[in-house]
């Protein structure tokens, strides 16, 4: 099974600090997360190959149903022996479901899914909804201009609980984000590379993570094939995951 019930070491109890509103950063952080994917009803698929030092790539494949952000579903299509596992995340909330097991199982956005690839990376991409965020600075590198990002978990069910994001100045492209744990450990890096068309704009269509804490263990994320479509609510419940192919 790929589903891997793993909760990171140093998670803690406590409560995120409380931050000031800065609509500057927050502005930024909307453009951003619409630059990645459309607020309508869309379906995408996803390679994942992940890489350990002195192993083989372990390659799987995903097809992304989403729908405003906040219901998603996410199938595995590859290995054939796992395909009908199915993720269901309705707000915060997230489930899988496996043809074996008859009900639902729930669990937490945070814990693994496959290499570097934690549940929410795929289940919930929200970072304007999950975070508070607080501009921290502008950076330059190379030629382009940058501004710098703290995101603050708006609670513990989020994915990470702190991230620093780098977002280009010009058009909002995200550029590369670094993920922490409440403790303040960085945990992996993320880089958001070869942005091509997709649906009427430039988004980024592969993301490299880098696991922070053991070198040489990354995950490489491959978006192709995205569509609009009209996704009725009912496919967003737990009653519809059987129905799914």
């Amino acid at each position: 099974m790929f589903f891997a019930f793993i909760v990171p070491c140093d998670a803690q109890v406590n409560s995120p600090p409380e931050q000031i509103e800065d609509p500057v950063a927050r502005n930024i952080v909307e453009k951003a997360d619409l630059v990645r994917f459309p607020v309508e009803g869309f379906q995408v698929e996803v390679s994942i190959a992940s890489t350990q030092s002195g192993q083989e790539s372990e390659s799987r494949k995903y097809r992304i149903l989403s729908k405003g952000n906040s219901n998603t579903v996410v199938m595995i299509t590859e290995p054939a022996s796992e395909r009908g596992q199915i993720l269901l995340m309705k707000g915060r909330d997230l489930w899988v479901f496996m043809p074996d097991v008859s009900q639902p199982i729930r669990i937490g956005l945070s814990q693994r899914l496959t290499g570097q690839v934690a549940n929410g990376d795929l289940a919930r991409a929200n970072f304007a909804e999950d975070y508070n965020p607080r501009l921290l600075r502008t950076e330059t590198i190379g030629k382009e201009d940058y501004n710098v990002i703290e995101l603050i978990a708006v609670d513990r069910s989020v994915t990470y609980q702190r991230v620093v994001y780098w977002v280009r100045q010009k058009d909002n492209w995200p550029f590369k984000a670094e993920f922490y744990s409440l403790s303040n450990r960085l945990l992996k890096t993320c880089k958001y590379e070869n942005y091509q068309t997709m649906q009427g704009r430039q988004r980024p269509t592969r993301l490299v993570m880098e696991d922070a804490l053991r070198s040489g263990e990354q995950s490489v994320l491959d978006y192709s094939s995205m569509k609009l479509r009209d996704l009725p609510d009912k496919i967003f419940t737990k009653d519809y995951l059987k129905k799914l192919d």
